[in-house]
């Protein structure tokens, strides 16, 4: 027996797009960033923070996107969130240069 909605048509062929709103979209995209800045804190080896620093950046990039709803609030702490995962990347790099030596 197939579940119906309101019009009688079976589930699977119902339209389920999922529709975000403008703070959905800049809400998932700070709090995607800053997940990755934690991961990026916790990650161990380099390739895992270099993947993290690459996260960061394109969410940056996507919010550079015009007409898609991004607000300056969420492009300036976008831009915070990649300043601070640049220092910590690069600081990271200098520690391990200096061990090295």
């Amino acid at each position: 027996m197939t579940r119906t909605d309101n019009n009688n048509r079976p589930l699977s062929e119902q339209n389920r797009e999922v529709m975000l709103s403008e703070s959905d979209i800049n809400t998932i995209l700070v709090n995607g960033a800053q997940i990755s800045l934690t991961k990026l804190r916790r990650a161990k080896s380099t390739d895992a923070q270099l993947c993290y620093y690459a996260e960061i950046g394109v969410y940056l990039e996507v919010s550079l996107s015009r007409g898609a709803g991004i607000t300056e609030g969420t492009l300036e702490a976008l831009e915070e969130i990649h300043r601070v995962a640049t220092h910590e990347y690069m600081e990271t790099r200098k520690l391990e240069t200096v061990a090295d030596k």
